[in-house]
């Protein structure tokens, strides 16, 4: 029975601290430290943590923010899960909790960054939570030393989750979304390995289909589905207003 709560004193952030190490070997440098997660407990953000008995086996963490014209927002900025709890539905469960807490206040969206390139999180966050995707930047965090990200420059989207919306509750209610899509976008399936074993190759598919994706943003597409298959799995994008 994994317990889901938030996170408030110290001892429990001090997990989180560790668990980022954990998860993504970052240098010490690139870890978020203690004292900024105490902030976020403090200024309308929140922390998340799921516990199996004693072990924290995730946790997620999002920060308030105000989008021009004085709308306010939350800025998930990470979650992680422990290799051992992976593909058992814990990351979708955090989400939701967060969803939870943020609708408890009357906050609308929940947006967060996340790797085109990392599959089942595309899945996860598009498909099984309804999110959307129109913006995309390049190298956002720069290069990091965490052996996931293969030396790659940080290219991210991000993800708009609108907690309430027509198409939110649906897909939270497990009914499928319907994919009218005008373009696409495919990474090969097997992308990790291939950021693993030939990274120059991993390189020339984030370039081109950064600047497919991009393009398509710019012409008022967005993301709206995800197939996953083989040898490909693909971006759906359509008219979005």
């Amino acid at each position: 029975m994994i317990e889901i709560r938030q996170l408030f004193s110290l001892s429990e952030l001090e997990q989180v601290l560790q668990l980022q190490q954990t998860i993504w070997s970052f240098a010490d440098i690139e870890l978020l430290p203690l004292r900024f997660l105490v902030v976020v407990t403090r200024i309308g953000g929140h922390v998340f943590g799921a516990y199996d008995g004693e072990t924290l086996a995730g946790f997620c963490f999002a920060i308030p923010g105000v989008k021009p014209g004085g709308m306010t927002y939350l800025h998930s900025h990470m979650l992680g899960v422990l290799p051992a709890y992976r593909n058992h539905g814990l990351g979708r469960r955090l989400k939701l909790r967060q969803r939870e807490e943020a609708l408890s206040r009357g906050i609308a969206l929940i947006e967060w960054t996340f790797d085109p390139m990392e599959l089942k999180n595309a899945f996860l966050n598009i498909e099984k939570l309804g999110a959307i995707v129109r913006r995309y930047t390049e190298n956002s965090y720069g290069v990091t030393a965490s052996p996931l990200h293969g030396g790659l420059p940080t290219d991210r989207c991000t993800a708009e989750w609108w907690l309430d919306s027509p198409r939110v509750r649906p897909v939270l209610a497990g009914q499928p979304l319907g994919h009218g899509a005008a373009e696409r976008v495919a990474y090969p399936s097997d992308i990790a390995a291939i950021r693993h074993d030939d990274p120059a190759r991993a390189r020339q598919i984030q370039q081109s289909n950064g600047q497919k994706l991009r393009d398509a943003f710019a012409r008022g597409l967005a993301v709206t589905g995800f197939l996953r298959g083989a040898p490909e799995s693909t971006y759906l994008l359509e008219p979005w207003q």
